[in-house]
């Protein structure tokens, strides 16, 4: 197969930022590569179109599965996760790596609804605006904003117990 030396250039310079994103909407290593290897083979069929703003299409083509992957575990029996993966959060950003400790954000984005953690994760760990996560969520504007203002909440009562919890086990 002859592959386009453009797209092979950004899977090369985007893959690792785009396999955070998968994690941090799925919350599992395992099923964040199978994510991303599905969105970047969809990116290639369709390279002519997806070319002129790769990441974004990804992000999309991403969203829109994570959104499947959701239904199709409604539909099933829980599966029990694994311990989460704190190096898949590694930023390319060394200053986002330190707004906390990786593996707490992992565990409490997973207790997240699934629309709060996608608008958590397309607004702060991909720093979209409102309107581009509306427009990738197919949402309005004031709903990216509730999620938000929801999911931040929540958040920080997750990381306010977690810190609390930490803080009585070391007395």
């Amino acid at each position: 197969m002859n592959v386009d030396p453009s797209f092979v250039s950004f899977v090369e310079e985007r893959s690792t930022a785009l396999l955070r994103t998968a994690y941090l909407l799925t919350g599992d290593r395992g099923h964040a590569e199978d994510l991303l290897q599905t969105a970047l083979l969809r990116t290639l069929r369709h390279w002519r179109r997806a070319r002129d703003a790769p990441e974004s299409y990804v992000r999309q083509v991403l969203v829109n599965l994570s959104r499947d992957r959701i239904r199709t575990l409604l539909r099933r029996p829980r599966e029990l996760p694994l311990p989460p993966d704190p190096d898949a959060l590694r930023s390319a950003d060394p200053a986002a790596d330190r707004f906390g400790e990786r593996q707490e954000i992992a565990q409490v984005l997973r207790v997240l609804p699934i629309r709060q953690r996608q608008v958590v994760v397309l607004r702060f760990f991909e720093d979209l605006t409102v309107e581009q996560t509306a427009r990738l969520l197919g949402c309005s504007t004031g709903t990216v904003k509730s999620y938000t203002s929801r999911g931040l909440a929540r958040l920080r009562e997750l990381l306010t117990d977690l810190n609390t919890e930490a803080h009585h086990a070391h007395r």
